[in-house]
């Protein structure tokens, strides 16, 4: 099945187009507790407004944890994952989900020139797929009762 729509489409219907960011010099028990408060799932790391990494709640867990490290002593930019995949606003969103999945990777920062601009999530890119599934089944169904026409 292919997903129709680009990723500005999706940023267009997110009910917050607000993007929380954190710097590198933060520490990590700051991000998560942005995280938290937030109620998302990573944070892209800007350094003098340029994107240079990203922490995620994996990050946290892998990282940190299982590594003894303490949270409240560690800079951002030692466990941020810095080697990055980006998306743009006119990216297919079939082709992230793809990226997504072949690396294994829950959140795309989304780039417009320099500028970032918004975070594509799975969770993202799942509502739009049922959403757009749950479209198209009541275009058929209203075709095939012959109602709406």
């Amino acid at each position: 099945m292919e997903v129709a729509g680009n990723v500005s489409s999706i940023l267009a219907r997110k009910k917050i187009s607000e993007v929380w960011s954190v710097g590198p010099e933060a520490t990590v028990f700051d991000a998560i507790a942005l995280m938290a408060e937030k109620n998302v799932g990573a944070l892209p790391v800007l350094a003098n407004g340029k994107l240079v990494g990203i922490i995620t709640e994996r990050d946290y867990t892998r990282k940190v944890i299982l590594k003894g490290k303490s949270s409240k002593e560690t800079p951002v930019k030692d466990v941020m994952t810095g080697a990055l995949m980006i998306a743009s606003p006119n990216d297919p969103i079939s082709g992230c989900m793809k990226t997504m999945t072949d690396r294994r990777v829950r959140h795309l920062p989304v780039v417009e020139g320099n500028q970032l601009i918004g975070i594509l999530s799975m969770g993202d890119v799942v509502r739009w797929v049922m959403e757009s599934q749950a479209a198209t089944i009541d275009q058929l169904q209203n075709y095939m009762t012959g109602s709406g026409y």
